[in-house]
């Protein structure tokens, strides 16, 4: 029997090596761990060199260019959370993938925030607490950057956690708790935070309710018909309209009032006015686009893709234009008090500067680009399954909300909204599920004609009674959670500014 050749010891050259490999693998992982948190501080750095070269050689500078950081810093941390109103709903459906999303939705709120970004800062700065009993403008700045720091920092922590929170809700509760720091309760404007503590209640409510009537909408007049295509060339058009209107309107209302402050019949006329001419131009676009598509939901989801990426584009301008107030408000507001210091009083609020503005909307676009895709996948697809028909309720509704509420003159969250509809929507879809008499007449014919049936259908179709009621379309989980992250968020940031504020009065004043 032959001896077998003794195994040779692997040589310690490639011992050597392959640990070389792996300590490069672990170091590249870790590089791309610190990239975004390195170039996130990369950008707060510039923001400050670029806010120094307009406030050089002025009075308090080095204060203004601290708050300029601060504000950036906001912003990240606003793009990072709030990105999912835009194109949470679209990249859930895969009408648009992430990279073009987030590319997207960069674009259009560095657009909004720079053409359309202005007055809605003086409420931020100056509305929710009383100026004149502050008593100088020192204390004002210092309780607006304990407000900056409070606020962006709740903001990374919730995002960090996954709570799409209200950026809105943050900043006002940061304001409060330093404005209370700084010169007590009656500092405070409680009607306008009893205004925002109702649309904590009223607004994702309002919002789910729409979304759901316009999906029963689409159920009821596209999707369980037998001529699918037919019924899509008629209603396609209409709810475009609508969706055109919506947000014509709505960019009416938030971006128009930096130049003349528009009245809510202004808005609903360009409402109305836009909505019939998209309208009636779509009619023969769609019936082009529907030519030689088979009457299946998937035609359906082709049809619906093009009003969801405008739909985002709009969101993210309108986003844009209004919440970046809550990034350079308190920023303008320091401005402000700096120019007045050595006339003691508190200073009036002044128009935002572009440099602000520019700031702001870099920051928040960058912010998105950076983090927002955690958030995404959360309101996107973790909610509840979204197709495009589903996300065009949720991005019209958002819309539609907004439009509602300026009406009355209510307080509202972007956030709130968009989520109360992805809950709204998958509801609504349990319900419909359960008790639609045009749903289950469809379902009967079709299956008992055509064995093929669509995945959506083959998904509702296939279980039993029994287990369609035990069967859930939305995760439960996320409601608890996503309702403590709202109801903590107002008071969470007014504790933690009320300290910073304290802190940094015993240090600076």
């Amino acid at each position: 029997m032959a001896q077998q050749k003794p195994r040779l010891a692997k040589p310690t050259l490639d011992k050597d090596l392959e640990k070389l490999s792996s300590v490069e693998d672990a170091a590249r992982h870790t590089a791309r761990g610190l990239a975004g948190p390195g170039v996130a501080l990369l950008f707060i750095i510039l923001a400050a060199i670029f806010a120094s070269t307009y406030v050089t050689g002025t009075s308090g500078s080095v204060i203004v260019i601290a708050a300029a950081a601060l504000a950036g810093y906001m912003a990240m941390n606003i793009g990072a959370n709030d990105v999912t109103n835009n194109i949470g709903a679209a990249v859930g459906a895969r009408a648009m993938t992430m990279g073009f999303g987030l590319a997207l939705a960069a674009v259009f709120e560095v657009a909004g925030a720079v053409l359309a970004g202005g007055n809605v800062a003086t409420t931020i700065a100056s509305g929710i607490t009383n100026g004149a009993l502050i008593s100088s403008p020192n204390v004002l700045i210092w309780a607006m950057m304990a407000a900056l720091l409070a606020a962006a920092v709740l903001i990374n922590i919730a995002t960090w956690a996954s709570a799409p929170i209200s950026t809105t809700h943050s900043i006002v509760g940061a304001v409060m708790g330093a404005g209370i720091a700084a010169a007590g309760f009656g500092a405070i404007n409680w009607g306008l935070v009893a205004g925002i503590t109702a649309s904590w209640v009223v607004s994702p409510v309002l919002g789910a309710m729409i979304a759901a009537a316009f999906l029963l909408l689409v159920k009821e007049t596209i999707i369980y018909r037998e001529d699918k295509i037919t019924s899509a060339k008629t209603w396609v058009p209409v709810l475009i309209g609508i969706m055109t209107g919506v947000f014509a309107g709505y960019l009416t209302l938030v971006g128009g009032n930096q130049l003349r402050a528009p009245s809510p019949y202004l808005a609903s006329l360009v409402t109305v006015v836009t909505g019939l001419i998209a309208w009636r131009v779509l009619i023969p676009v769609i019936a082009r686009q529907a030519e030689g598509l088979e009457n299946r939901n998937q035609s359906l989801r082709k049809l619906f893709r093009i009003p969801l990426i405008l739909s985002a584009a709009l969101m993210s301008f309108a986003h844009g234009a209004n919440d970046v107030s809550n990034a350079i408000g308190p920023l303008a507001a320091i401005v402000g008090a700096v120019q007045d210091v050595a006339t003691s009083s508190v200073h009036r609020m002044p128009g935002v500067p572009l440099w602000e503005l520019v700031i702001g909307g870099l920051g928040i676009s960058l912010g998105l680009l950076l983090y927002g895709p955690k958030l995404v996948r959360l309101v996107g697809a973790e909610i509840t399954k979204l197709n495009p028909m589903r996300a065009y309720c949720v991005s019209l509704s958002t819309g539609l909300t907004v439009l509602v509420a300026s009406w009355i003159g209510m307080p509202v969250s972007s956030t709130h909204i968009a989520v109360g509809a992805v809950f709204g929507v998958g509801l609504f879809r349990e319900w419909y599920t359960r008790n639609s008499k045009r749903r289950y007449e469809y379902m009967r014919v079709r299956s008992g004609r055509d064995i093929q049936l669509e995945p959506e259908e083959r998904e509702a179709g296939e279980h039993n009674d029994d287990e369609m009621k035990r069967r859930y379309l939305v995760r439960r989980s996320h409601i608890l959670s996503i309702l403590v992250a709202w109801i903590i968020t107002l008071p969470a940031a007014a504790g933690l500014a009320a300290i910073i504020a304290t802190v940094m009065f015993a240090l600076f004043l």
